[in-house]
């Protein structure tokens, strides 16, 4: 049986009666089995567990109970989130010798709550530190639609899972755009949240000012879906900021008419290739884009992003960088090892910086609903590659996949990435990013909706 993409139809399908929990598991699992050698998403799979979780959702729906709204939809998570029973390894060697988790993350909880089924874990930049997941430790994770180039990251074994069609939601991280770099690269949906939405709880940190927890989908719909289940107020995650439940499901079939909707220009014009600015253009003509927008301070807001992340980064690691420096991974340890070294001064400026910063933003969204810019500059390269020339510059090709991303992630904006398939990038996806004020999700997922019905963003069953 054919996996189902589209976690929406999927728990329909179980719902009804169509098929079961446990059929549309096994056909994840045949998937995963059929293609996982190749594609390198997965790191830990947990089917023993998944089947158990299965039989229970058949079980109730034998019952006659009415079931949760995610009920036996398969999903797979970064494995920075706990699971019991595994060692959380955050892409590490060394975090390989921790005990294993006593309990699952809080959002794994609050799928299981859902109804969701959790099969495994994901491949990932190590310690979250990276836009590729050219992983030394674990390999590195393939891109479905072109096995040769990058899946993105860090999350990009979230992004490549849901590409390669072996689950429908994934859940991932995004500290400077780890969840939108690999939902542009791999053409799927992705959502960052505001900052500090969800709750961090039981998941490794990277930047504990900066990290954000979310959701990839294979659907508009099925990522609203995957966001309203992971929605709780949380009073052991001092992070989490949310007192309520603001769900955003109800709101999606209500389109973008009279929202103030722009477009990025300057700093996201001036750093994206020819394909990255037409799925910008071709998102606000479709949602009716009025005018371009100068998002402010973008160079310097990505210039603070990358010393206070690489300031708490390091200091996070210190103990095992001064110990065992040669167990880390190779195209991080000497940001790792940089970050430690930075003068505190820096750090208490970029903060500083961050504080003003955040105010120009919020000012912005006085006058403007929704923004628009493309995810990242060029649709996903070769693994390996080193350098990359935009707008006749040369920039270190990793660090590059996150200009358009850290700028917004920065403020804490919501943002959501929908799927785009330009000319120019030999069949490759491109995402473009759908930016909101602080708290409005339900903005950037309906228009996120608006560009899927326009048949502009979707999904691509990849030939593997």
């Amino acid at each position: 049986m054919k996996t189902i993409a589209d976690p929406a139809l999927l728990a329909h399908a179980i719902a009804s009666g169509e098929l079961s929990a446990l059929e549309a598991l096994e056909a994840c699992i045949e998937r995963i089995e059929a293609t996982d050698g190749r594609v390198n998403a997965f790191t830990g799979k947990c089917y023993e567990r998944a089947r158990s979780e299965a039989s229970a959702i058949d079980a109730r729906r034998a019952r006659g109970e009415t079931l949760p709204p995610l009920a036996g939809v398969p999903y797979a998570v970064k494995n920075l989130f706990d699971i019991a029973g595994e060692v959380t390894l955050a892409g590490s060697k060394i975090n390989g010798e921790n005990p294993p988790a006593r309990e699952d993350a809080f959002l794994v909880q609050r799928m299981q709550a859902a109804g969701a089924v959790l099969v495994g874990s994901l491949n990932m930049d190590e310690y979250a530190y990276g836009f590729t997941t050219e992983n030394t430790h674990y390999g590195p994770c393939h891109n479905p639609h072109d096995l040769a180039c990058i899946a993105g990251g860090s999350s990009g074994g979230s992004g490549a899972a849901l590409a390669a069609g072996q689950v429908p939601i994934t859940l991932g991280s995004d500290t400077n755009g780890s969840i939108r770099v690999p939902a542009s690269l791999c053409g799927v949906w992705g959502l960052k949240p505001t900052f500090g939405r969800l709750s961090r709880r039981g998941s490794y940190p990277f930047v504990h000012n900066i990290d954000h927890l979310g959701p990839f989908a294979g659907s508009a719909q099925g990522l609203a879906l995957a966001y309203d289940a992971l929605q709780s107020p949380d009073p052991l995650d001092p992070g989490c900021h949310a007192q309520y439940v603001q769900p955003v499901m109800p709101t999606l079939g209500r389109g973008v008419e009279g929202l103030r909707i722009g477009v990025l220009d300057g700093w996201f014009e001036d750093n994206a290739t020819a394909p990255a600015r037409s799925v910008a253009q071709a998102a606000a003509r479709a949602l009716g884009a009025s005018a371009s927008v100068h998002w402010p301070d973008a160079a310097l807001a990505r210039a603070a992003a990358f010393i206070i992340s690489a300031a708490e980064g390091g200091t996070l690691h210190l103990a095992d960088l001064r110990k065992r420096a040669a167990d880390f991974e190779p195209l991080s340890v000497d940001r790792f090892i940089a970050g430690a070294l930075q003068p505190g001064a820096w750090y208490v400026q970029a903060q500083r910086f961050r504080r003003a910063y955040r105010d120009k933003v919020n000012a912005l969204f006085g006058q403007w609903d929704l923004l628009i810019a493309p995810a990242t500059p060029v649709p996903a390269t070769e693994i390996g590659t080193e350098w990359l020339e935009l707008g006749g510059q040369q920039f270190p090709a990793r660090a590059a996949m996150g200009l358009m991303t850290q700028p917004i992630s920065f403020a804490g904006c919501p943002v959501a990435v929908a799927p785009m398939w330009p000319e120019g990038t030999k069949g490759m996806p491109l995402g473009v990013q759908l930016i909101a004020a602080p708290w409005r999700e339900d903005l950037c997922l309906r228009a996120a909706a608006v560009l899927q019905h326009a048949g502009l963003a979707h999904l691509k069953e990849a030939k593997l």
